[in-house]
């Protein structure tokens, strides 16, 4: 067990932490926090509302093993991670992000200066979003370090955006380079070792490092979405955009078809990953996952104009398809450089499937 014991571990993982800033006018909470009445310390946390908004709340696990091994992540990548997968399921419906909760099983034996630099990136990551920790769970475990993040957002009410949005003549696009961060873990397995070493690493082979443990939410580009009334389906790219896009078809009833020559350009990685083909960048962009950019669908006469927006923002944006009624099952295809046209399958990771 850590030299603590349970509450004197949970102090000395959270005092003295700094948090968002925004708060309701005129409720500052009784600790000081923004928007949070009661926080840390007691049974339960009690957040201010604001009329006119509805709360999003997403929950992700990351379990030692399963999503990350001492030769691919730093515990300060492990914290960031883990915050920023659920940082991306709230720009993945347009909302802002605003609370969050911490459960950490740890084993007995984990270092306490592990745990405290796992905490700096959790905090790290919620303090780029604006994200106050109001609280959690700490308990000890016979084995697998697990963290659970639960965040708690807010959208303007009736204006979420959901996967069933998508309409037949809609256009598909994409927020940013896809693949990065299935590159770099590929790289950082490759090379074995341990995360805090990669020093041999060139500076290109560090960015894609960088996308797999340290990914950036799109939450700019989902607000850009809900406020301007132009986004119609999205989805955030956790399992590689073949099974996101399936999902949006999926959930809509349709077919998005998508095209090889309008994907993001893949140079980042041809260029820092000399021995993979053209193919292998083209796969890692389908299937390789946790990028956290969005897809999405925006009706086909409002493209520019949503493009031009993005643009003003500093945001990418690449129309990557279209979307097509569909008579029968929902599908995604791919219309690849030389004109043919392939059916892709509903792959990327899953938990309780077969790996791709």
């Amino acid at each position: 067990m850590p030299r603590h014991d349970e509450f004197g571990l949970i102090r000395l993982l959270t005092a003295g932490r700094g948090h968002a800033e925004w708060q309701t006018p005129g409720q500052a909470g009784e600790q000081g926090l923004p928007g949070v009445a009661v926080g840390i310390g007691d049974d339960a946390a009690v957040l201010n509302g604001r009329s006119g908004f509805q709360w999003v709340v997403s929950c992700d696990t990351m379990v030692r093993d399963v999503h990350f091994k001492p030769e691919t992540m730093t515990y300060g990548a492990i914290g960031f991670k883990a915050m920023a997968s659920n940082i991306s399921d709230m720009a993945a419906m347009g909302a802002v992000p605003r609370f969050a909760l911490i459960a950490l099983s740890v084993p007995r034996g984990e270092r306490e200066e592990s745990l405290q630099e796992l905490y700096d990136g959790l905090y790290e990551c919620a303090g780029r979003y604006g994200v106050s920790i109001v609280g959690g769970d700490t308990t000890s475990c016979p084995a697998d370090m697990t963290i659970t993040v639960t965040v708690l957002g807010e959208v303007e009410t009736g204006k979420a955006l959901l996967r069933s949005g998508a309409r037949p003549g809609d256009t598909v696009f994409v927020t940013g380079p896809l693949g990065l961060a299935g590159a770099g873990l590929r790289l950082l397995l490759q090379r074995g070792g341990s995360a805090y070493d990669t020093g041999g690493l060139t500076e290109q082979q560090q960015l894609l490092v960088k996308a797999h443990q340290r990914p950036l939410p799109q939450v700019e580009a989902g607000r850009i979405l809900v406020t301007s009334g132009l986004g119609r389906a999205l989805n955030d790219i956790s399992d590689g955009l073949a099974s996101e896009a399936w999902e949006l078809a999926e959930a809509s009833r349709c077919r998005i078809e998508l095209v090889e020559e309008l994907l993001p350009p893949c140079r980042e990685l041809l260029a820092a990953c000399p021995d993979l083909t053209p193919a292998d960048a083209l796969r890692l962009m389908l299937y390789g996952g946790e990028d956290y950019q969005l897809v999405g669908t925006v009706e086909a006469g409002r493209t520019g104009e949503l493009a031009q927006l993005f643009a003003e923002a500093g945001l990418g944006f690449y129309p990557a398809g279209q979307v097509a009624a569909c008579s029968g099952s929902p599908g995604v295809t791919l219309e690849l450089r030389d004109g043919n046209v392939l059916s892709l399958g509903k792959r990327g990771y899953n938990h309780f499937g077969e790996d791709y």
